[in-house]
């Protein structure tokens, strides 16, 4: 989707709202892709005034419980997504649908905030110190039997890589052997 400045929005809107044309006129005759952008923008100045037209920077933050009730609100009423997102004060209706189709698909705790980043993950040396302060003998054995399934899970690893890596070195001297037999059968002819 094109990013459009504030002020060539702005100039659309009043062309519109002046009746220099319509949605369809003016997305052609601006080289606009759709019609549709149009009819958002003047949906926007209407509700928000200029403010509807200029791109935020500041990322808004939204409550699970504003989330949830904005859904209900959508589903329990013949609101579009435009209307509602005027009635909540939301200048992005596209935001409301993401929402909705994230609670239909997995329900509400679509809606709960992620976390951000990549999970922490616990090294061998915390999970060992871990089960050593435990007073279970099956914790040990079963530590010690973890560590062993991981040394030969390391090996295999380490075995299948070279093995690859061998695979592809003859292959590359197959082709540069083939090759040059092709090269000097062509030089015989």
């Amino acid at each position: 989707m094109a990013k459009y400045s504030f002020e060539f929005k702005r100039m659309v809107v009043m062309e519109y709202i002046t009746g220099k044309g319509g949605y369809e006129y003016l997305a052609k005759k601006h080289g606009i892709q759709s019609s549709t952008s149009i009819e958002d923008w003047v949906s926007r100045y209407n509700n928000y005034g200029e403010d509807g037209l200029r791109r935020s920077r500041q990322q808004q933050v939204y409550t699970f419980e504003f989330k949830l009730s904005v859904v209900e609100l959508y589903l329990s009423s013949e609101l579009s997504y435009t209307e509602l997102a005027a009635r909540v004060g939301i200048t992005d209706r596209g935001r409301i649908v993401q929402w909705v189709n994230a609670y239909r698909a997995a329900g509400p705790d679509a809606l709960r905030p992620k976390k951000k980043g990549r999970k922490r993950t616990m090294d061998e040396k915390e999970i060992i110190h871990k089960i050593e302060e435990g007073d279970s003998i099956e914790q040990k054995e079963l530590l010690k039997q973890l560590q062993e399934e991981n040394l030969k899970l390391r090996i295999e690893n380490a075995f299948l890589k070279e093995a690859r890596r061998l695979r592809l070195e003859e292959e590359t001297l197959l082709n540069e052997l083939r090759e040059s037999s092709t090269a000097s059968e062509e030089n015989s002819n």
